[in-house]
């Protein structure tokens, strides 16, 4: 009944995710992931997501500093000792200037623009950022989950090892097994005692993963839910991730940004004037000398192949932008594919699972009768054993697959804040 009700519950999950426009908040975590609280809390810590805030900090610095622009004042100062040569005399004279480069062609506008787009393409590798570190939490989550249940099922089948030793010890004393039963049970139980072993190590690498990459999560152990199959068509969920997708944005905003360093370039080709004012004192200082200075670059074949090389970058960035979408598609397509034909895969896995449990809970009960031998008992433990393993695995995958689906729609853990 537990399992039905966790299946219905992820069912009407991704209904109501899917089926309508839904508010990131009005959506439920699945009970077997961390709360939103908690995964946002530990999401915003991530390193990759404190290099991306701290990169949104650098671009506004510089957003700011396109904005006053490069061209800055200028001052000069100099003095001087004129010697007349047919006098004793001389004459001490200085002479001070200010001077400054003023941007022309709508040049300031344009950078205000880059400044503006920089920090857009910021604020998209913040989600982007949040988005992958969202998909390694859910990942390491499940994986030491799964890997917990692992450790469960070994420790239940060296518990059945450990008893059936004891037994075919017994029955050997009392003359009804032979040594061979003995040995092969000595080796069930060694075989048994190495996998539980593993298993252990698997368990404790899963768990240093997730917590070397996340300190602060608990450890409390939770049952994986029954997976669903995703309840809307592919298309659905491809217009949702579209629309989330932060690469995309990205991409979006570097050919927005090519297109502008296009314009700023081209408009660089007149170059920019500086207009200075100069005061002098001469002849005794008896001359006072005051003045406007100004002083234009020739444009050269620099400027030319600057603007040429903007003009490729814009296409450059153009066709990112077209293999970003792609990729984006493909990456959809595979994702949906993949939850879909997981979810198929536990049923298999469950009902193979099932079968196998029964068929070495019938040959537990030939063997208590002396209609089985022993290694027929084991194989069909072991067969049992192998069957559990994979249902768990499987079950782990399919629902990661699907809660990458809601993770790339963004709808769940509060990922579609910036």
């Amino acid at each position: 009944m537990m399992r039905v009700t966790l299946s219905v519950t992820l069912s009407l999950v991704c209904v109501a995710a899917i089926g309508q426009p839904l508010s990131i908040k009005e959506l439920p975590t699945p009970k077997d992931l961390p709360s939103t609280e908690q995964a946002v809390a530990w999401i915003d810590k991530d390193p990759a997501v404190v290099e991306a805030r701290s990169a949104l900090a650098a671009a506004g610095h510089g957003a700011a500093a396109l904005a006053a622009g490069s061209h800055e004042w200028t001052a000069t100062a100099s003095t001087q000792r004129r010697i007349y040569r047919d006098a004793s005399s001389s004459s001490q004279e200085w002479s001070a200037q200010l001077e400054r480069a003023i941007r022309i062609g709508g040049k300031a506008g344009l950078d205000r623009q880059l400044g503006d787009v920089a920090q857009e393409i910021a604020r998209a590798r913040i989600g982007e950022a949040r988005l992958e570190t969202a998909r390694s939490l859910a990942d390491l989550w499940l994986g030491w989950l799964a890997a917990g249940r692992a450790q469960e099922l070994l420790k239940e089948q060296l518990s059945f090892a450990e008893a059936n030793l004891r037994a075919v010890d017994a029955r050997k004393r009392a003359g009804d097994a032979s040594t061979l039963d003995q040995s092969v049970a000595q080796t069930d139980l060694a075989d048994a005692q190495r996998q539980a072993s593993v298993a252990g190590s698997n368990l404790a690498k899963a768990r240093a993963k997730l917590r070397v990459r996340f300190p602060e999560a608990p450890l409390d152990v939770r049952p994986l839910s029954d997976p669903a199959d995703p309840v809307q068509p592919e298309a659905q969920w491809h217009e949702r991730i579209v629309a989330a997708a932060d690469p995309l944005k990205i991409a979006k905003g570097e050919v927005r940004k090519a297109e502008l360093n296009a314009s700023r370039t081209k408009a660089d080709r007149i170059p920019d004037p500086t207009l200075g004012v100069f005061m002098a004192s001469e002849a005794f200082r008896n001359e006072r000398v005051i003045g406007v200075s100004i002083s234009i670059p020739l444009s050269g074949s620099y400027r030319d192949e600057r603007m040429r090389q903007s003009l490729q970058e814009v296409d450059v960035a153009r066709a990112a932008l077209e293999r970003a979408r792609r990729e984006i598609d493909a990456e959809v397509a595979v994702t949906y594919a993949d939850a879909v034909g997981s979810t198929e895969r536990w049923r298999l896995a469950e009902r193979g699972a099932e079968a196998a449990g029964n068929s070495a809970r019938l040959m537990q009960r030939a063997y208590t009768l002396g209609e089985a031998d022993l290694q027929s008992l084991l194989l069909a433990r072991r067969q049992s054993l192998d069957a559990s393993r994979s249902a768990v695995e499987a079950r782990a995958d399919a629902l990661r697959w699907n809660y990458r689906l809601m993770i790339d729609a963004h709808l769940i853990w509060d990922l579609a804040r910036d």
